[in-house]
């Protein structure tokens, strides 16, 4: 595990920043100004305007479904967002924007949640981990969302055996609440997805569509659902708060690194990283 402030990666071509919104961007609430504590903090607005002033692109990734991200991914200037944890890329705004969607090994067609719950796959997870799994309803096309603590791997595998092979079981980080109906020490958020489907296959699916190479990217995300993304980009940082997510993945990836701030602060201090390699205009090179 490498550390943000001990190392340097090569990050000088960077032309576009995916970011996780939730526990990245945004801090403790969903708060763009919320910092540690009780406290607040500019640190995350002002990276990100620090990043438009560049012409630094900022793609948001994110496991709401669209509508409960467009209006976040327009306020933060985000020139694209991922959303249902990577089964919807959108492109632009309205009236112009462009959606993409990406189902995957989904073996049919229209919607993969409704077709998730009739064949009966989330009921099966439930059966599985009573007392270790609870529903989460929301609107979604793609994904059937659960909170609760199970090893998504393993529970990929058991999806499998029971004949449920097109989807897998993405853990997308730890939830800061409690709930009255999981005796847990912790709470995490997990998504039924057809089987390659995730934030990474929609980071490579927007790089592909804007000719973007991997080095001229970074990532930046708080859970093993981001850290995917590492094999799609120059680089990928961990703000701090996420490392107990990631405490049993492995091996860790070469590119990666930890920052020593969390959340939002943390993200400010990936782009204070990458602007300082960055050449400025004023460079004697580009003259």
């Amino acid at each position: 595990m490498k550390h943000l402030h001990d190392e340097h990666p090569t990050v000088a071509g960077v032309r576009v920043v995916y970011a996780d919104l939730d526990g990245t961007i945004l801090g403790p609430g969903g708060s763009l100004f919320a910092g540690a504590g009780e406290g607040a903090t500019l640190a995350a607005a002002e990276a990100l305007a620090a990043l438009h002033q560049r012409g630094i692109r900022l793609v948001v990734m994110s496991g709401r479904n669209v509508e409960e991200l467009a209006e976040p991914a327009r306020v933060l200037g985000a020139s694209a967002f991922v959303a249902e944890l990577g089964a919807v890329l959108v492109e632009g705004r309205p009236p112009d924007r462009t959606i993409v969607r990406h189902f995957g090994g989904f073996p049919g067609d229209g919607s993969p949640a409704r077709a998730i719950h009739r064949c009966g796959a989330a009921g099966f997870l439930l059966e599985r981990y009573p007392g270790l799994l609870a529903p989460m309803s929301r609107e979604t096309e793609a994904t059937v969302m659960f909170r609760g603590l199970v090893d998504a791997a393993e529970a990929t595998r058991a999806l499998a055996e029971a004949g449920y092979d097109w989807l897998e079981l993405h853990d997308n980080g730890r939830l800061r609440r409690r709930y009255a109906d999981l005796d847990l020490d912790q709470v995490r958020v997990y998504h039924l997805l057809p089987r390659g489907v995730s934030k990474a296959s929609a980071v490579r699916m927007h790089r592909e569509r804007r000719a973007i190479e991997p080095h001229e990217a970074i990532a930046v995300g708080d859970s093993p659902a981001d850290l995917e993304v590492a094999g799609e980009v120059g680089a990928f940082f961990l703000v701090s708060n996420g490392l107990e997510s990631v405490a049993d993945v492995g091996p860790w990836p070469a590119n990666a690194y930890v920052t020593e701030a969390e959340r939002g602060e943390g993200f400010a201090e990936v782009v204070r990283f990458i602007l300082g390699r960055l050449r400025s205009p004023q460079d004697p090179a580009d003259t």
